[in-house]
């Protein structure tokens, strides 16, 4: 639930995501992300967590309002500039990652963020025509919904040393849906992507040129496409035995 506060955050930010240009996003996704990595001692953990729950609220309340307004045709029109700046500052994660700043292994946490940013600039900012899909509000509602799950329930431990028994239920187990309905729509989004990927020949290098190097964004998609094939069983293997030794120890406890 959006409380009033939280109400005011998203309307200060969409005033200030309206300003900015995709060109700028990058950079401002880092800044809005990584102040805890710039200036550990001056800010909590646990406010950077708030502050990217918060995000993914903002994302969700617009795509499921919009939704139900509007139709699916329009939630990424809604949801854009929130979601590549959420999903840009994610980066960070990777980098908290490797300097101990968090207990999750670069290894599982880089897969997921990668697949993101390539769905989220890759995909869906860079092809227009897949952008009014069912499809689109599906990932982007699982994502949220995920994401909202993780921050806060990471956030109440750093900020109070613990989680209730049914938040981590939640944590660990809110993953046998989501996870699959957000993978079948990120191979979705791509799989409709490749025919204008192939037409438009967006990124691709061709030769000759002055670095003698060519490029195929076309035949990378279907590289990406294809480590879907193994990687998404893994992934869900791996997150399986993360529940099973979390509720083991809760119960233990």
């Amino acid at each position: 639930m959006l409380f009033t506060s939280d109400l005011s955050a998203i309307k200060s930010s969409t005033l200030l995501l309206s300003l900015v240009s995709p060109k700028n996003l990058f950079f401002l996704a880092l800044v809005h992300g990584g102040v805890f990595l710039l200036r550990p001692s001056r800010v909590p953990h646990s406010l950077q967590l708030d502050r990217l729950c918060r995000m993914a609220s903002q994302i969700l309340y617009f795509a499921v309002k919009t939704l139900k307004e509007s139709g699916h045709e329009n939630v990424y029109e809604a949801v854009e500039k929130p979601l590549q700046l959420a999903q840009t500052a994610a980066v960070l994660e990777i980098l908290h990652g490797l300097v101990g700043l968090v207990r999750s292994p670069v290894s599982a946490t880089l897969p997921q963020i990668g697949s993101r940013l390539f769905l989220t600039w890759g995909i869906l900012y860079s092809f227009p025509e897949v952008q009014s899909h069912f499809l689109v509000a599906s990932l982007v509602i699982s994502w949220s919904i995920t994401e909202i799950i993780r921050y806060s329930f990471f956030g109440l431990k750093e900020a109070l040393g613990f989680a209730p028994s049914w938040h981590l239920w939640l944590r660990y187990s809110s993953f046998l849906v989501l996870y699959p309905t957000g993978i079948t729509s990120e191979v979705g989004l791509i799989y409709l992507a490749l025919p204008h990927i192939k037409t438009s020949e967006m990124y691709s290098v061709r030769m000759p040129n002055t670095l003698n190097f060519s490029f195929d964004f076309f035949y990378a998609t279907l590289l990406v496409l294809a480590i879907y094939v193994p990687g998404s069983p893994h992934m869900y293997r791996y997150m399986l035995g993360q529940r099973r030794r979390a509720l083991s120890k809760s119960k233990r406890e």
